[in-house]
């Protein structure tokens, strides 16, 4: 496998209440997104890594972390309006040699290497695959006052994560013919729009989603919690 890896960072942060975008906040000394692309450069089956920012971030990203992206090898695109526009503007650049195209969110800085070891080997196998957690919890339908209206069975109920692991043709066809207004929250429903099945990789919950302050400080717990640290490559001088 050759993989070339996008991490979509182009989002607003509209629900995260600091004053930084959590893709950049600092997190037990290093930015999110930085911890992110660290847990993926030193792998032999990944070829290239892609950055997918917001036009309005290019410039400070440049100043702060310019270092770190040469160090890193990442490159920088600029993003769309929706997520789906950001994932389709960074497939022009994916190189030709690359055999499958993973996306990871960049605010899921804690997903363990055994778990991206066991997707893409899934993504090999079976051309499709993304981590997943099975729904434990009980699962209600409400409507727009909060009122219950049914209770969601949970049986073969999962909640989908990243990274998502396709081949390269799977994703790159299913954005070809994706529908004006069509704007899946994943790729994994956009390789599934043309008809490919996607696996999924049971993975637990601390992969989380940084979204809330509060997903930051479980995600700095989360980290202490693992035996063996990544070696730090931030260098501070980049820094404003």
């Amino acid at each position: 496998m050759k993989i070339s890896i996008i991490f979509p960072a182009a989002g607003k942060s509209s629900r995260f209440t600091q004053n930084e975008k959590k893709q950049f906040i600092d997190l037990d000394g290093r930015p999110v997104w930085l911890r992110t692309v660290e847990l993926f450069c030193n792998r032999e089956d990944v070829c290239q890594m892609i950055l997918v920012i917001n036009p309005e971030d290019r410039d400070m990203i440049l100043r702060r972390y310019q270092a770190n992206l040469a160090f890193l090898e990442v490159q920088l695109i600029d993003g769309g309006e929706e997520r789906c526009d950001s994932v389709q503007r960074a497939l022009k650049a994916i190189r030709n040699d690359a055999t499958h195209i993973a996306i990871h969110d960049i605010v899921r800085p804690c997903v363990e290497t055994k778990h991206i070891d066991s997707v893409f080997q899934n993504a090999n196998e079976f051309g499709g695959a993304l981590l997943a957690t099975p729904l434990v919890h009980t699962l209600k339908r409400a409507d727009s006052a909060r009122n219950i209206e049914v209770t969601v069975p949970r049986k073969n109920l999962w909640l989908a994560q990243t990274p998502q692991v396709f081949k390269k043709e799977w994703l790159v066809e299913a954005y070809e013919k994706r529908i004006p207004g069509f704007n899946p929250t994943d790729d994994a429903e956009m390789v599934e729009s043309i008809g490919h099945p996607v696996r999924l990789v049971e993975c637990g919950l601390s992969n989380l989603k940084i979204t809330t302050s509060e997903d930051l400080e479980l995600a700095k717990s989360i980290l202490k919690s693992r035996s063996k640290p990544i070696e730090p490559r931030f260098h501070p001088f980049c820094e404003d």
